[in-house]
């Protein structure tokens, strides 16, 4: 039988809004929901490429492709380092639950029930965000052992979408969550490249 969560949600009126959830429902509605945007972004990026007057190919050498396909497999290599820390099941209930207070406009501010703790080892000693660094290596190692335009400005815009909206935002509702432990955390550990944080 699937694990099922009920996490309360206080509204801004003071109630407590119960959502009642399995892995597998969670599962169903994020992932696609995932890829949907990610194959809107490609497709954006393909057709931005061809209305610019882009080269598709840029003909790299060998030796610059043989760079993007190690790219590739460092890039997997640390998603499969995240998930050694936290599953995808896990990150599937957290998204599902995000998605809930954003569609049904209920303050990110309020914590939900939920009791995850704060996750700081592994690539999580490094950088805050380690899979969305990791998704930006294996997209720019992509476009490079491929020789393909559109995939290296995709790259490009995940790293402003990431940086710019999709990070920001997630960090908000953790700072809601976890309170004076993640703010300290963020003040140690740089959000999304490895040792840009500034020692004081």
């Amino acid at each position: 039988m699937a694990n099922v969560f009920e996490p309360q949600i206080t509204s801004g009126s003071g109630r407590c809004v119960v959502v009642r959830t399995s892995i597998g429902k969670a599962a169903v509605v994020v992932f696609p929901a995932i890829a949907l945007i990610v194959g809107a972004l490609f497709a954006f990026s393909y057709l931005a490429s061809s209305a610019l007057g882009l080269p598709p190919s840029l003909n790299f050498p060998w030796v610059v492709r043989g760079a993007g396909l190690a790219l590739v497999i460092a890039g997997l290599a640390l998603a499969g380092w995240v998930f050694a820390y936290r599953s995808p099941a896990a990150m599937a209930l957290s998204t599902y639950f995000t998605f809930v207070k954003l569609f049904r406009r209920l303050p990110l501010a309020e914590p939900s029930g939920r009791k995850e703790p704060l996750i700081i080892a592994g690539p999580q000693k490094y950088v805050r965000s380690p899979l969305y660094l990791g998704v930006i290596v294996m997209t720019f190692g992509w476009g490079l052992f491929g020789s393909c335009t559109f995939v290296l400005v995709a790259a490009a815009l995940l790293l402003l979408w990431f940086r710019a909206v999709l990070i920001p935002f997630e960090e908000r509702e953790l700072r809601a969550l976890f309170g004076e432990q993640y703010r300290e955390y963020a003040e140690r550990v740089p959000m999304l490249f490895p040792f840009t944080k500034r020692k004081r």
